[in-house]
């Protein structure tokens, strides 16, 4: 049978019904990939799989959400979308409003999104705002114009966005046959780890999994208003995804958090790039730099001890340390990869190396590659 969306796919879970016009580009069904490497580095009582995200039609998670947010504009009646953006927002809600024939408009932080981003955003047609301000200067904007004026906002704070999200967290599940013991996943406007905790949540109320992850987020250390404690006026880190300092769902990722007995933590833009390369030259998997954050998140947390205290017995994830005379299964961590490397090709070149350019013979090229 063809896949024809999340929507399609996950229709009872979803605030649908049969008057719903379904505006899709087939998105989710992205592919949960087993970690070869980070399983054997991290040691041999651990599975880490990859939720590569960026597989989705315009290149990160923001598309399952937006399906389900254009397809209810489009039941309402509704002309126009808008939303503030540091880019992946904007690029899907540019291309499920062209796919829909709404007008979209966005705000994005002037300077502050990458160029992958922002082609896609200008391409499908929108009318894009560069203000003079950071994020959230965007995003309130764009709250007080879509209360005052005729326009649908696909802000995360538009609950059909955190709907449509919640479906990543079906897919492993569905994968798994259960929810994976640790979740680790990028926080910047923190609508992303709510949806996957709510997402568990109802599956869990369903009787389709036995067992709740705990949620392990983090947030980039120069953009880590939740862990600090307030809102950062001036946010500021190479992963513009998640460049933000004053969450909308600031309090439900907390609550992730808390219900989930997990954490929120940081990760410096140094452990961001050597986590982006490595997932890239060790697993085959090319990121945006926020991506990547959850991995650096993986690997600072294993460098602490964190998963020390941690066995899987039977089915149920113990705080308790490993004895030898019980039998343990491995404990499995799924790793959140939000959005592709192609959306921000500038930050991969600045990474590696220029090609050297050598003489257009065989001797030279044999020379330079060791024949």
């Amino acid at each position: 049978m063809q896949y024809n969306g999340v929507i399609e796919r996950y229709k009872k879970y979803l605030p649908v019904t049969q008057r719903t016009p379904i505006i899709t580009l087939k998105e989710g069904n992205t592919p949960l990939i087993y970690a070869n490497y980070l399983s054997k580095l991290i040691g041999k009582n651990f599975e880490i799989y990859l939720k590569y995200e960026g597989l989705n039609p315009t290149g990160s998670f923001k598309d399952r959400g937006m399906t389900v947010a254009i397809s209810k504009a489009c039941e309402e009646g509704s002309k126009a979308v808008m939303c503030a953006s540091t880019g992946n927002t904007s690029a899907s809600a540019a291309a499920y409003a062209a796919r829909a024939a709404l007008k979209c408009i966005v705000l994005i932080p002037r300077g502050a999104i990458a160029l992958g981003k922002l082609s896609q955003a200008l391409i499908h047609g929108a009318v894009v705002l560069a203000i003079d301000g950071n994020f959230d200067d965007a995003l309130n904007l764009v709250r007080e114009i879509t209360v005052n004026y005729p326009i649908t906002l696909v802000n995360s704070l538009n609950p059909y966005r955190i709907e449509g999200q919640k479906t990543a967290s079906f897919e492993i599940c569905d994968s798994l046959n259960d929810a994976p013991d640790f979740q680790v996943m990028p926080v910047g406007n923190a609508g992303n780890i709510t949806a996957y905790w709510k997402g568990y949540k109802e599956y869990k109320k369903l009787g389709k999994i036995k067992i709740l992850p705990k949620m392990l987020g983090f947030q980039a250390q120069g953009a880590a208003p939740i862990v600090r404690g307030h809102p950062i006026k001036h946010p500021n880190t190479i992963a513009t995804a998640i460049r933000i300092g004053n969450p909308a769902s600031w309090k439900l990722a907390e609550q992730a958090r808390d219900e989930s007995g997990g954490l929120i933590d940081m990760v410096s833009d140094r452990e961001i790039v050597s986590a982006y390369k490595l997932l890239a030259a060790k697993e085959g998997v090319f990121v945006e730099p926020a991506s990547a954050a959850s991995v650096a998140g993986l690997l600072k947390l294993v460098k602490r001890g964190y998963f020390n205290r941690f066995s899987v017995i039977g089915s149920r994830l113990s705080a308790e340390h490993r004895t030898p005379n019980t039998k343990h299964q491995k404990i499995r961590i799924v790793c959140i990869l939000t959005g592709h490397g192609l959306k921000d090709p500038d930050r991969a070149i600045k990474s590696v190396k220029e090609p050297k350019v050598v003489k257009a013979n065989l001797k030279a090229v044999l020379r330079e590659i060791g024949y």
